[in-house]
């Protein structure tokens, strides 16, 4: 079996201009997938980290299936999951181009090695939360656009870091924040555009209800996997005993127990909260700013592995006067309430079928149903519009326009998430926060709860420090 080597689009343009340069008056004859849909000036070159069970069930489904992309690299710190992606890219590239057109998929267990690789365009981040701005920081760097599932950042410091250098490296930047794509649930967008033109008046509540996680997890103890790099796993975070349930399950691709420990999650305030939040904002045109009060209360498991939260009240208050309530009464999505009505919008399905309480069958609803049907006029709000989320990435780096979230969007969705978990810490004492300075007036506990400290070797502050 042949395998084909693709040039990157970078290198491509690069050896056409030295062409042009050096061989000016020699006739050149060039095979038509130069110009045509194959050509390598038309393919992005895509490196993916992490290999589990999100990447597994929506990323790497979701960019494979666009002709834009061709990826090129897959990168875990698990040598079996690396194994299986690579496994079934090269089979779904053997299928699709038939077997004398396959090619070979790069491994890499450090992301950090697969950066050097210059035929690299961009990078996919499906790795758990605490492993998500650091190689953003990186990759940024690096010059490579960047797609990463949410939440941003695991605190509000790695989230402004992250801000501010991929906007200042004009990185082409997309968040896992499906809701904002019409497929597979155009009534977010909707939602939103109908709130942002007063079909139901001034917004004064928005209430975001969560699903749960629960406690628990097994502590017995375990030898780390040989095919398991666990130390760099644990990467930033303090060191720990390995646990099949702190990590991931070893045979499958079932919910892992890191989403629900706290050095490594936040749990569903920052799991289902990045979602929902980040539809609150869209709806409110709060998308550049967060909160300016804040106050909550929790109950937190008092014992075992799985420490993230359960039950919970949270109010956001906005400078625009409208309140953001989190309960986990509510229904699972996000009610707009205005002084002429309210809208509910939730997923009609889950992203992944280990979701808990992934869809309802009353996904879009309002107080009149009149509401729906409005029009919206030509010269009315019309938000972007995205048909598939994945494809809006590429996009994005195929023009340079931004795609449906762009870097501060999304740090300002996370950080509300991250103030709310705070208030939930806080347990009642109110807190003022200024959405500019990003910090809590006249309360050092909870201004300490923005930043963790990082384990050395690891962590957005080492990666700043060598740039």
């Amino acid at each position: 079996m042949s395998k084909k080597t693709y040039l990157s689009r970078r290198q491509f343009l690069k050896a056409s201009m030295a062409g042009t340069a050096g061989a000016v008056l020699l006739p050149t004859i060039l095979p038509s997938s130069v110009f045509g849909a194959d050509a390598p000036s038309k393919k992005i070159h895509i490196a993916h980290i992490g290999c589990g069970r999100i990447a597994n069930e929506m990323d790497i489904p979701g960019i494979i299936k666009h002709d834009a992309a061709r990826y090129v690299a897959v990168c875990d710190l698990d040598s079996k999951r690396v194994t299986k992606a690579k496994e079934r890219i090269e089979k779904h590239y053997a299928a699709k181009q038939g077997s004398d057109k396959a090619m070979t998929i790069k491994t890499f267990g450090d992301y950090r090695e697969m950066l050097k690789e210059p035929d690299i365009d961009a990078v996919a981040i499906s790795t758990p939360d605490h492993w998500h701005a650091e190689p953003l920081l990186a990759a940024g760097l690096a010059g490579k656009d960047v797609y990463v599932q949410k939440p941003f950042a695991m605190t509000i410091a790695e989230g402004r870091q992250v801000s501010n250098l991929l906007r200042t490296k004009k990185i082409a930047f997309q968040i896992g924040s499906q809701q904002r794509s019409d497929s597979p649930w155009p009534q977010f967008r909707r939602a939103c555009e109908l709130v942002r033109n007063g079909r139901i008046g001034k917004v004064h509540t928005v209430q975001i209800g969560l699903p749960s996680d629960p406690a628990g997890g097994k502590t017995n103890e375990q030898s780390v996997p040989p095919n398991l790099n666990y130390d760099m796993w644990l990467g930033s975070t303090p060191d720990a005993p390995y646990y099949e349930d702190r990590v991931h399950p070893q045979e499958g691709f079932g919910r892992p127990g890191w989403l629900r420990i706290e050095a490594y999650s936040l749990g569903m305030i920052t799991g289902w909260g990045s979602h929902h939040v980040d539809i609150g904002h869209w709806g409110m045109n709060t998308e550049m700013t967060g909160p300016i009060e804040a106050v909550g209360h929790a109950e937190f498991p008092k014992a075992g592995l799985w420490n993230v939260h359960g039950p919970h009240h949270i109010e956001l208050k906005y400078a625009n006067g409208a309140t953001m309530i989190f309960d986990e009464k509510f229904p699972n999505g996000v009610k707009f309430e205005g002084d002429g009505g309210w809208i509910f919008v939730t997923r009609s399905s889950g992203v992944t079928a280990s979701d808990p309480m992934s869809g309802s069958s009353k996904f879009f609803t309002a107080s009149d149903p009149k509401i729906l049907k409005s029009e919206i006029g030509p010269n009315e709000i019309h938000l972007h519009s995205s048909k598939d989320h994945h494809l809006d990435w590429l996009q994005s780096i195929q023009t340079r326009q931004p795609s449906s979230t762009n870097p501060e969007q999304a740090h300002r969705s996370t950080s509300a998430c991250d103030i709310a978990w705070i208030a939930m810490k806080m347990q009642g004492k109110a807190l003022h926060w200024d959405p500019d300075k990003e910090e809590f007036s006249g309360n050092d506990e909870a201004n300490k709860m923005r930043s963790r400290p990082q384990r050395d070797g690891y962590g957005t502050n080492c990666v700043l420090k060598k740039a």
